[in-house]
């Protein structure tokens, strides 16, 4: 019996095989994907279901739609396992996280109801084929959602039902707070998924709250960030790119990588740390800037040290704006940086940045494929910036981050020692608040006095006492010395003119 049943089985395969074999030999490749396309329309027209797609990679960006699925449905797998079809989920916890992450597992599929209306997810993850040229790489995988909807549904449930994955997958990023903090890879190297950027959860604790600032200048500040947050249709109606640039500048020290993260808390925003020097083209640049996500501050911290930035007006003399495409009465600028071959697409030379694709990054053409995106940069010398980089539209408010105020102090105070003014002898506070501007000591250093007297309130206001009256007194010495060598110099100068003048005589 199971003699037969081999040779029947060996009998059906061979038929087959000479049946694809003739069909292969007969029809033409080209007829057949004709056929086939046929038939799928056919099937298509007599099937009561439309299917969407929603691919990982759209063009060269991210689509974000895909990433707002694949939230709002690992969010559902995890609520109820029973609403999929399959049982098989899969579990991811990503690096230096506590979270779990349901997901659907590999081609597998998830049942859905939306305002009464039954819909099938399926996540489809098929091999991405080998390509022999591309200008960026891809994925190894391709990997999309497709969704099923009844035809009769579709016209009443399609665009509520994809408005209310986003709200939903957004309350769930806010709800989480899972933000991230992204680095560009050296040499602009992509991951296995693509991506030029490496990220970690991010976890700084900094607040406005605790932030050592003016409390009326912190107000604006936050003030300024919540109407941009709310202002898309500010910006849709006035025509203006919803992005927002500010510049950070003051001494080391008096907190503008604090600022930074207390925005991001503030907002709940992903940061993009660009290191410049990691960056070899204005094109690169321009990449970088196409995989940010939207809801995302990206920051360049220390612009004056990162690339030749220095201003133009100081170093020609005032003759004005160069050339944006790089040349200076036809000849190649080399004022900011080396020369190479000259780059037709960026307007440069392309083995450095220039000044012209860092104003394009923050303001041209390119800056505007994101929405809700925030620009920072900060500086130690804001003198050394080029006048353009400063102007609105690039950089829209300045804050100047300045040595630690008596009201900052106070800030300080109540982070540190958990101590109000109400705390502090009256006498104790009256000195603080005499020698505080005169020290002009940063908020990173009298942190440092306070952390390590911290378990000591009193011993640790003397400390401070002492620290700000020792600055204070050096800063003296140092102005007196500037005013003793100057008076020198105005008595060398009179002194000079005098004999000059004997001398015309």
């Amino acid at each position: 019996m199971m003699k037969e049943i081999w040779t029947t089985m060996a009998s059906l395969m061979a038929v087959w095989a000479f049946s694809q074999t003739l069909l292969h030999a007969v029809f033409p490749p080209e007829l057949r994907f004709l056929f086939i396309k046929l038939f799928q329309r056919l099937f298509n027209s007599c099937s009561s279901y439309c299917y969407y797609d929603i691919t990982e990679i759209e063009g060269v960006n991210t689509n974000e739609l895909y990433n707002a699925v694949q939230l709002y449905l690992s969010s559902a797998a995890a609520s109820s396992c029973s609403a999929t079809s399959s049982t098989r989920l899969s579990l991811t916890r990503g690096l230096n996280s506590s979270a779990i992450t349901f997901g659907l597992s590999h081609n597998d599929r998830l049942t859905d109801v939306f305002n009464g209306v039954s819909v099938v997810w399926e996540h489809i993850v098929t091999p991405r084929q080998s390509q022999t040229f591309s200008w960026r790489t891809l994925p190894e995988e391709k990997r999309g959602f497709t969704l099923r909807i009844n035809k009769r549904d579709k016209p009443y449930i399609l665009e509520s039902y994809l408005d209310y994955i986003n709200g939903k997958a957004n309350e769930i990023r806010r709800k989480n707070e899972d933000r991230l903090l992204y680095t560009n890879s050296r040499g602009g190297s992509l991951d296995s998924r693509g991506r030029p950027w490496e990220s970690v959860p991010f976890k700084h604790p900094s607040t406005f709250e605790t932030l050592a600032m003016d409390p009326v200048k912190k107000s604006e500040i936050m003030s300024d960030l919540r109407d941009f947050a709310d202002g898309q249709a500010f910006y849709t109606r006035t025509g203006r790119a919803w992005k927002r640039g500010y510049l950070l500048y003051g001494p080391p020290g008096t907190g503008k990588s604090s600022m930074i993260a207390a925005m991001a808390n503030f907002l709940k925003y992903d940061i993009y740390d660009l290191e410049l020097t990691d960056v070899q083209t204005n094109l690169e640049l321009r990449k970088l800037l196409m995989k940010t996500s939207s809801k995302s501050i990206i920051v360049i911290e220390d612009i004056d040290c990162s690339i030749n930035l220095t201003n133009r007006n100081e170093i020609n003399g005032g003759c004005g704006d160069r050339n944006r495409s790089g040349f200076v009465d036809g000849v190649p600028d080399i004022r900011n940086g080396p020369v190479g071959p000259i780059d037709v697409e960026t307007g440069g030379n392309n083995n450095s940045i220039t000044l012209s694709g860092l104003l394009n990054f923050t303001d041209g053409l390119w800056s505007c494929c994101g929405s809700e995106r925030i620009f920072v940069f900060t500086t130690n010398h804001i003198e050394k910036l080029d006048p353009a980089l400063l102007r609105s539209g690039r950089m829209d408010m300045h804050v100047f981050m300045s040595y630690c105020s008596f009201p900052s102090l106070k800030i300080l105070l109540k982070t540190y020692l958990g101590c109000s003014p109400a705390d502090v002898e009256a006498e104790v506070l009256r000195r603080l608040e005499e020698v505080t501007d005169a020290a002009e000591m940063t908020p990173a250093d009298i942190s440092e006095v306070l952390i390590k007297n911290r378990r000591n309130n009193g011993k640790a206001l003397n400390e401070l006492l002492k620290a700000l009256r020792a600055r204070a007194e050096e800063k003296k010495r140092g102005l007196r010395r500037i005013e003793e060598k100057r008076a020198l110099e105005g008595r060398g100068c009179a002194a000079e003119e005098r004999w000059t003048g004997r001398g015309l005589i």
